[in-house]
């Protein structure tokens, strides 16, 4: 089955295409392709290109710097970018706080944010998951208690991607303790530069440094950095989440990798086994895409569908699986991991178990794989 653009669409496609390959630069795109960690300086440039073109927030208002664009020209932009091998729009700042701060800020709020936010002026990091609060985010502990103009947090965040390059922090935090849980939260903004918060690095098993935990010592924060009402957090959270689940179904980056790992695989294409993971990971690649496209189409009402939970599951499942397939690959050479430019390895074959290590995390951001099932099973088979 092969999806059939029409003229219109089809030309929107060969834009995007001809933009992403020549306009973003060449050594970015090659560390993508090669899947080498970005430094914050690439992951900014990039962004600020696309930014400059009016393609770095499509989805968002268009007098926010959003583009009056159809649900499949946006997934076309989406997956464009990516067979590119372009970084993908930083999502605290794209897919996360910038759509709520448009649906739910205030208008103090989105012209003094949404601009500098689009163009990665100011780097978001993301407060939400606690250590006792992470599929069970209404459980977070964090507190909010207002003083005169001020609230005053304290607390702990944990798992802040790439929080040792942020400038603010969007932050779920309790402000009524004797509520119901899910209805005493509120969504807080914080400069993380505020006397009392203090960034402190969580090493991954891959080695690498993209995680940190956050934490927050009577750390105050004017109270017109509130997004919102008060107490009526936990709903910008779930309009948040079903924003970011969607985006956790990188179809077009792992088309990329697969075609690549068929490179890789030489005369081990000619093993049937092989051959046949191979044609059962592009067939399942095809199903999810026209799950995308699905879901897209049913969400233009800005309410993420309940299909977006699928996305996220079998999403991260075919990244792991193809990232899987290249340690196999690999073979023995796979163990090189770390080896960098000293061995006489392949790249990819000595990158390959880092990736692989660095994707075990895809089934646990943006809510478990196990919590995806629960919310499949409630929201979609009525169980």
């Amino acid at each position: 089955m092969q999806l059939e653009l029409s003229p219109e669409d089809a030309a929107f496609r060969e834009e995007m295409r001809t933009f992403f390959t020549t306009q973003v630069p060449q050594e970015i795109r090659d560390a993508v392709a090669e899947r080498r960690e970005l430094t914050k300086e690439q992951i900014v440039e990039s962004q600020q290109v696309l930014n400059a073109a009016g393609y770095a927030v499509p989805h968002w208002p268009t007098e926010w710097g959003g583009q009056d664009w159809t649900e499949l020209q946006r997934h076309i932009w989406h997956d464009e970018m990516q067979r590119a091998c372009v970084p993908l729009p930083l999502a605290f700042n794209a897919s996360m706080v910038g759509p709520v701060i448009a649906q739910f800020g205030s208008q103090e709020i989105k012209e003094r944010f949404l601009a500098k936010t689009a163009n990665l002026d100011i780097w978001w990091s993301q407060g939400f998951s606690e250590p006792d609060a992470g599929s069970d985010l209404a459980s977070l502990r964090t507190t909010a208690v207002k003083d005169g103009d001020e609230f005053v947090v304290n607390g702990q965040k944990t798992w802040t991607t790439l929080g040792q390059y942020g400038d603010w922090i969007f932050c779920l935090v309790r402000t009524d303790p004797e509520a119901k849980k899910q209805r005493g939260i509120s969504f807080l903004l914080i400069d993380m530069t505020s006397p009392g918060v203090t960034v402190r690095p969580i090493e991954l098993i891959d080695g690498g440094h993209e995680v940190n935990e956050v934490w927050f010592e009577d750390v105050r924060v004017p109270a017109d950095n509130l997004v919102g009402e008060l107490n009526a957090g936990w709903d910008y959270a779930k309009f948040l989440l079903g924003n970011e689940r969607v985006g956790v179904a990188p179809v077009g980056a792992t088309k990329r990798v697969l075609a690549q790992a068929k490179e890789y695989a030489g005369d081990q294409l000619a093993d049937p086994l092989v051959a046949a993971r191979f044609a059962e990971l592009e067939n399942e690649l095809l199903a999810l895409e026209l799950t995308v496209l699905r879901v897209a189409a049913h969400s233009a009402d800005g309410k993420p569908h309940p299909a977006s939970s699928v996305l996220k599951l079998k999403g991260t499942e075919l990244q792991q699986a193809v990232s899987e397939l290249v340690v196999d690959l690999a073979g023995p050479a796979s163990l090189a991991s770390g080896a960098g430019d000293a061995s006489d390895l392949p790249g990819w074959a000595h990158r390959a178990t880092p990736a692989y290590l660095n994707l075990r995390k895809a089934s646990i951001y943006g809510g478990s794989n196990e919590i995806q099932r629960q919310i499949i099973a409630k929201t979609i088979l009525g169980l």
